[in-house]
């Protein structure tokens, strides 16, 4: 569920203090470098998102071995370029065996297991495996696991991943433990955009980094979240803090958050 616009928003806000003064935040290497860790994961998390996004189209409160069968059914549907089989209540998928398998914007290879390890009124659990799951950009293998019930519409994010960017081989390493839930204030609820709260942490080139997501409210639409508040935690022992919010319908402000003070910068998105 969770394809955030991370990938896109976070290379901006970085590369936009690189022109402070050392004293007041990141250096401009330093900003150069986060910026480069964080669109590599942000890219794999944006990549695997939208595959978990994918493995929730089931009835929920009927048997494990139905709801995989249902699930199955819907990725066929949408994903003619996928083989899909179904063993008890695990689906394989293999991305990419025909042209055009593409999902919410991005072309997808490689395989992806998803078992409904339970499906009770209140408590769903889904488990993802990831081989050389891949958009052409980022190559990603790991784990989620994923919980939600009818009643309560967030759902409950655990993640361990590895990745790798295909164009040097950057790699990364990391786990996340995030919440996500549908917009509260759009008409069109997940289908227009998400909150998201949490963690996300990895060791990259450069060392470990953390990210503590406030809150985010997120629209599919747009390159960067229309409100709320992140902050990023740094190898250098420095801290930036980013918050946003939406002026018009078309404006996102970005308010960049740093040691010594603050800048801001507008960002035009779709009406």
């Amino acid at each position: 569920m969770t394809k955030t616009r991370i990938a896109s928003m976070v290379p901006l806000i970085l590369l936009s203090m690189a022109g402070c003064r050392p004293q007041e935040g990141l250096t401009s290497q330093e900003a150069a470098t986060a910026s480069e860790e964080l669109q590599v994961e942000s890219q794999s998390q944006a990549l695997t998102s939208n595959t978990v996004e994918l493995g929730t189209n089931f009835t929920i409160g009927g048997a494990v071995e139905q709801a995989a069968d249902e699930l199955r059914s819907f990725i066929k549907s949408e994903l003619s370029c996928a083989d899909v089989t179904l063993s008890g209540h695990t689906l394989t998928v293999q991305y990419g065996v025909r042209s055009g398998c593409t999902f919410h914007g991005q072309t997808i290879s490689g395989q992806h297991e998803i078992t409904i390890s339970r499906n009770d009124i209140d408590d769903v659990i889904v488990d993802h495996v990831w081989t050389d799951l891949s958009n052409g950009t980022v190559q990603v293998s790991g784990t989620a696991e994923v919980t939600w019930s009818k009643s309560d519409v967030s759902r409950h994010v655990v993640h361990d991943l590895k990745w790798t960017r295909l164009s040097d081989g950057r790699e990364g390493e990391g786990k996340g433990d995030r919440t996500e839930r549908p917009l509260q204030d759009s008409q069109g609820g997940l289908a227009a955009g998400f909150t998201e709260t949490g963690t996300r942490s990895w060791d990259g080139k450069a060392g470990h980094w953390s990210l503590e997501i406030d809150h985010l409210d997120m629209r599919w639409v747009d390159p960067m979240p229309e409100s709320g508040s992140l902050t990023l935690n740094t190898p250098f022992d420095k801290t930036v803090g980013a918050s946003f919010s939406r002026p018009d319908a078309t404006t996102i402000r970005v308010t960049l958050e740093s040691a010594r003070g603050s800048i801001s910068f507008n960002k035009t998105t779709p009406p």
